[in-house]
C-alpha cells in the first residue's frame, strides 16, 4: 500500500503556511520559540486551522452550516492624516484593499490602493474583486464563504439593505447613497453566485486569514 499522503500546517512558526513534506515544516519550527503545527489527512482540513476560522453562518435559519469548499477573506483601510470623525478624506490620504482566496486547488491572493477614498469603499471594493476573480475562473456555482469584519458591507449584503437602495434608484432614505457604482457591481456580482455564505470576524484578533489581507493591504499602502 501506498504511503498515506499528509499536509502540515504551520500556524506559527519562521513562515506559516501548509507544507507538504514534514521535512520542509520542521524547517520552520525547530528552535522557534511558541511554534504551532499540526498534520492533517486534507488540504482542507490543514487550511481550516491554519486560519483559525469559524465556518461562515448562512442566512437561513436552522440550516446545517458546513465549512465552504472556497473560503474567501476580504478587507478594506485607510490612512488620513489628522482628520476628525465625521471630515472629509484629503486627496493624499491611502487607501487600500485586499482578498484571500483559499480554495482547494490553491490560493490566490490580490490588492490595490487608491488616493483620497474611504475605508469603505476599499472594503466593497475587496469583496467586488475577489468575486470578479471567482466569477472569471467559473467557480460561481461552488460553496463560497466569505469572511470580512466590515459589518456595514455584511449587513448590506445578508439585511438586504441593498435590496433598498435599489428598489429606492440607488439611493438611501436619507439621500445620496455613497460608492453607488460599488454597490450596483457588487448586486450584479451577488446574482451570478448560487451558493455563498458570510461570516463577520473581529477585525486585527485571532482570524488568521483576516490578519493576512489586513497585512497585505498595509504592505500596499506603504508602497504608494
Amino acid at each position: 500500500m501506498g504511503k498515506t499522503k499528509k499536509y502540515y500546517a504551520v500556524r506559527r512558526g519562521r513562515h506559516p503556511g501548509i507544507y507538504p513534506t514534514w521535512d520542509l515544516a520542521k524547517a520552520q519550527i525547530d528552535g522557534y520559540s511558541g511554534a504551532q503545527y499540526k498534520s492533517f489527512q486534507t488540504k482542507r482540513e490543514a487550511s481550516a486551522y491554519l486560519y483559525n476560522e469559524q465556518a461562515p453562518i448562512t442566512e437561513t435559519e436552522g440550516s446545517h452550516t458546513q465549512r465552504p469548499e472556497i473560503i474567501v477573506f476580504t478587507d478594506g483601510g485607510s490612512r488620513n492624516h489628522g482628520n476628525v470623525a465625521g471630515g472629509h478624506v484629503k486627496s493624499n490620504d491611502k487607501a487600500a484593499w485586499a482578498y484571500l482566496i483559499d480554495a482547494p486547488t490553491g490560493q490566490h491572493v490580490d490588492s490595490g490602493g487608491e488616493y483620497g477614498v474611504t475605508n469603505n469603499r476599499m472594503e466593497i471594493m475587496a469583496l467586488v474583486r475577489a468575486l470578479q476573480w471567482l466569477s472569471e475562473h467559473q467557480l460561481n456555482h461552488a460553496g463560497i464563504g466569505v469572511v470580512s469584519d466590515s459589518r456595514y458591507v455584511l449587513n448590506a449584503i445578508t439585511k438586504h439593505w441593498i435590496d433598498g437602495w435599489k428598489k429606492r434608484g440607488w439611493k438611501r432614505s436619507g439621500g445620496e447613497l455613497k460608492n453607488k457604482e460599488l454597490w450596483q457591481q457588487l448586486d450584479e456580482l451577488l446574482h451570478q453566485f448560487s451558493n455563498i455564505q458570510f461570516g463577520w470576524t473581529k477585525g486585527h484578533a485571532t482570524n488568521k486569514g483576516n490578519v493576512f489581507v489586513d497585512e497585505k493591504l498595509n504592505q500596499t499602502m506603504d508602497k504608494m
